[in-house]
């Protein structure tokens, strides 16, 4: 008996009633193709049961119908999330998403995107903060640059010195409006807890809380930046540091959930109460946030659109100069603050 015969994309092209480049177009998600006669080809494809062959078009000298996610810390919920968003709106159109882990080191991010590159994948999406120093990203642009002239599509997400397209999540605004928060209860001792200042992110995010002090009649210089990594074990190390360094603090800002969750472990385990004797608040909403004991207050960043809203800047048409998102913010306060004890 015969085995029967793979599906070809010549198969879809016919029964879509399009041409076998117009078919290959539609389901790489090159241009060239309109949004409807794609969609059709698509649905075509996915009722015949037809998966592509990625290798097979690599061979043919063309790109592979993925997307390439670069992001700092895969471990991370911000950069699931964003994850999620990428792979949300890839899946509608067709495309696969490979996710690459560079742990904030430059020259390992420079080899993953030349790794993406030699696997033609079609678009690169680099998620998570620049560096304040341009020259830190410099072997990244270059990198980025032989990708775009060879016809590779670029996003980034965060504040970078790519030249690229960009979706920028609103951290000044937003570290403006957690400090306005734990200043409108009462706190005038502070602490702040962060990364590294080489990251845009975190300069950002400084920056904004500093407009904050500066705006009720606090020197931001007497306020204490803990820096650690930005992760949940540099939010424990940052708190057992302002515990012993700085015992008046009566409310703790992390610049991003995952080192706030660190801070409210070292300080339970110490017996410090949250809200009673410390308040804690983080930054970026992460799904966890709510479900902590106590909930934690932060600044919520539409983490999932923006991986979306970085996917759809690469499907549009190149633009003579850099697009650029912007997204909102809001505060979020759950039971992680309360007013100082008096």
């Amino acid at each position: 008996m015969r085995a029967p015969r793979a599906l070809r994309l010549q198969d879809v092209a016919e029964r879509a009633g399009v041409s076998l480049a117009t078919a290959s177009r539609a389901l790489s998600g090159r241009d060239g193709v309109s949004s409807g006669v794609a969609e059709r080809v698509r649905a075509v494809a996915r009722d015949m049961g037809y998966v592509a062959n990625p290798h097979a078009r690599s061979l043919a000298g063309g790109s592979v119908p993925s997307v390439g996610l670069v992001v700092h810390e895969i471990s991370d919920p911000y950069f699931a999330e964003i994850a999620t968003g990428v792979m949300r709106l890839g899946d509608r159109e067709g495309l696969t998403v490979q996710v690459c882990h560079t742990g904030r080191d430059p020259d390992r991010e420079v080899v993953q995107i030349r790794t993406l590159a030699a696997h033609r994948v079609g678009r690169i999406i680099i998620a998570g903060s620049g560096f304040v120093d341009a020259a830190i990203q410099r072997e990244t642009r270059r990198a980025l640059d032989d990708y775009r002239a060879a016809g590779g599509r670029v996003a980034v997400i965060g504040r970078h010195h790519l030249s690229a397209d960009a979706v920028l999540p609103d951290n000044r605004n937003g570290a403006r409006s957690v400090v306005d928060h734990l200043l409108s209860l009462g706190h005038r001792r502070l602490a702040i807890v962060a990364g590294s200042r080489l990251l845009t992110t975190v300069a950002d995010r400084l920056a904004g809380a500093a407009e904050s002090l500066t705006e009720h009649g606090i020197d931001p210089a007497a306020v204490p930046v803990i820096e650690a990594e930005f992760t949940r074990r540099g939010g424990k190390e940052a708190a057992r540091r302002v515990l012993d360094e700085h015992p008046d603090v009566t409310a703790i800002l992390a610049l991003n959930d995952d080192m706030a969750i660190g801070v409210l472990s070292t300080l339970r385990t110490t017996g410090v109460e949250v809200p009673r004797d410390v308040s804690v608040a983080g930054f970026d909403d992460i799904g966890v946030a709510q479900d902590l004991a106590p909930s934690l207050t932060t600044v919520r960043l539409p983490t999932t659109i923006m991986g979306e809203l970085a996917l759809q800047l690469t499907l549009q048409e190149p633009a003579a100069r850099p697009r650029r998102r912007t997204t909102g913010h809001e505060l979020v306060i759950r039971d992680s603050t309360g007013a100082p004890r008096p």
